[in-house]
């Protein structure tokens, strides 16, 4: 067998210089003058017209080379990273990996582990609980259950982690997505129990994450979430166009509307505030009835929080609007101030363009 690094055969040159050619042909010669010749023609023919010989014989030497690093691989030294254990100790071939493999295959174990998924759902939709910690008799049955919840999802992480290994090698139990979404289930869970005696009972409130457990176990349901998953950027970009639309009404919400919010009228002997709704001082807008003083001591319509006097109230303010809630007591306010004459134009193309398109 050719070993890498021989010589290549002679149809191919017997090398770069093609010297193999000219040696064939001196032989044929006899005598002295023969050799001569021979001699000669190895050399006139092998190097000036060796461009073709050369290319065959390099494309030849690569070839050579894939094989050998085909049949003859470099050793890589294993790490715990790279070798196939699971938990360092279990290898591929050890019986008690291959039986953990055939039970997460089996379709029994998988059925049982649905099934459990939605007693567990069940079971929280019928918890009842009253006042300073109370429970009703069928909360506390249904409390009992469960530490045997527990125990069958941390029986099915267990069997799984054995099958495939927890971290650190490819394919490995946490480098699979829905099974780190199991992972944080179980271990929440195990600490809520161990809490219960604690100061971490507010990790039961973790327990409404089990029912997306349903998900890793339903195949089609991982292929609706991916799909709604990958349809985040393209509604990302919609998000990024409204958001640019909002600014842009805000700003001009600012030039119209800045200030207009905080008059109202008040009693001129008490001083009191009598009606809580924007008012000028002058026609067209609203004009406060005898006895009564518009003053700029208001805070604003909701506690101040409608009102067009900065950037930031300005978006909530338009947000509010596109939403379609008070959107048209808003467009009072704005009558009330400043008049009913074009107040229309700001708020109409608002809600058609922000809250229709």
């Amino acid at each position: 067998m050719a070993r890498f690094g021989d010589e290549v055969p002679a149809r191919y040159g017997g090398g770069p210089g093609g010297g193999g050619q000219g040696g064939r042909g001196g032989s044929r010669q006899g005598g002295p003058h023969g050799h001569t010749h021979g001699h000669g023609h190895g050399h006139g023919h092998g190097a000036p017209g060796g461009p073709g010989v050369q290319r065959v014989y390099k494309q030849s030497m690569a070839q050579r080379a894939r094989t050998m690093a085909l049949y003859n691989p470099i050793p890589v030294r294993q790490n715990c990273f790279t070798v196939n254990r699971s938990l360092f100790i279990f290898s591929e071939d050890n019986f008690v990996r291959k039986y953990a493999k055939k039970i997460t295959e089996w379709p029994p174990f998988e059925w049982m582990i649905l099934a459990t998924i939605i007693a567990n759902c069940i079971v929280l939709a019928l918890e009842q609980h009253l006042p300073d910690g109370d429970k009703t008799p069928l909360s506390e049955r249904l409390d009992d259950t469960e530490p045997y919840f527990i125990g069958i999802f941390c029986f099915e992480s267990g069997i799984k982690i054995l099958a495939l290994g927890f971290a650190f090698h490819k394919n490995s139990y946490l480098r699979n997505g829905w099974n780190v979404m199991d992972f944080v289930v179980v271990c929440t869970g195990i600490l809520s129990t161990i809490g219960s005696d604690f100061d971490l009972r507010t990790l039961r409130a973790v327990r409404v994450l089990r029912p997306l457990k349903l998900v890793s176990g339903i195949p089609s349901l991982q292929v609706v979430l991916k799909s709604i998953m990958k349809a985040m950027i393209p509604l990302l970009q919609i998000g990024m166009l409204l958001f640019f639309a909002i600014l842009m009404f805000a700003i001009i919400g600012l030039e119209f509307y800045m200030g207009k919010f905080h008059t109202t009228c008040y009693d001129n002997h008490t001083g009191e505030m009598k009606e809580e709704y924007p008012c000028g001082t002058e026609l067209p807008s609203r004009l406060c009835p005898e006895g009564t003083l518009c003053r700029r001591y208001w805070t604003g319509p909701n506690y101040g929080i409608t009102q067009f006097d900065n950037i930031l109230f300005a978006i909530l303010t338009v947000f509010q609007c596109i939403t379609m809630e008070g959107w048209t007591d808003l467009l009072y306010y704005s009558n009330d101030a400043s008049g009913s004459a074009w107040n229309w134009m700001y708020f109409i193309p608002l809600i058609i363009i922000g809250s229709f398109f």
